[in-house]
């Protein structure tokens, strides 16, 4: 949780987005569990195997680079993040309305 109010950020809106922001990574990585579960199932040889550790490693990259939590930037994660599915926008709900209209917006190109 952030300790401090961040310019154009309510203390509640940070703590709103952070849950939201939370919500979506639980997602992404239950999708992800999925996802490896099937490619493991499907290993049957030494290229296989590598080419599933260069997947979880792509994929580990990937996540950890966007799941990093910061402000500055997170209307349009979250826009990405709703386009994808792994975050409603009822679950930004408490947002002043004009992020949330920028959320929407962005959320549809």
């Amino acid at each position: 949780m952030l300790d401090q109010a961040v310019e154009g950020w309510t203390a509640t809106e940070q703590a709103i987005a952070e849950r939201a922001f939370e919500q979506a990574y639980g997602r992404a990585i239950t999708q992800l569990t999925a996802t490896l579960q099937t490619k493991a199932q499907a290993l049957s040889s030494a290229e296989s195997i590598w080419q599933f550790h260069d997947f979880l490693s792509i994929e580990r990259h990937t996540i950890e680079g966007r799941f990093a939590f910061q402000l500055e930037g997170i209307l349009f994660v979250f826009a990405s993040l709703v386009k994808e599915g792994l975050l409603q926008l009822d679950e930004l709900s408490g947002l002043e309305s004009e992020k949330l209209a920028k959320v929407t917006a962005m959320s549809r190109f």
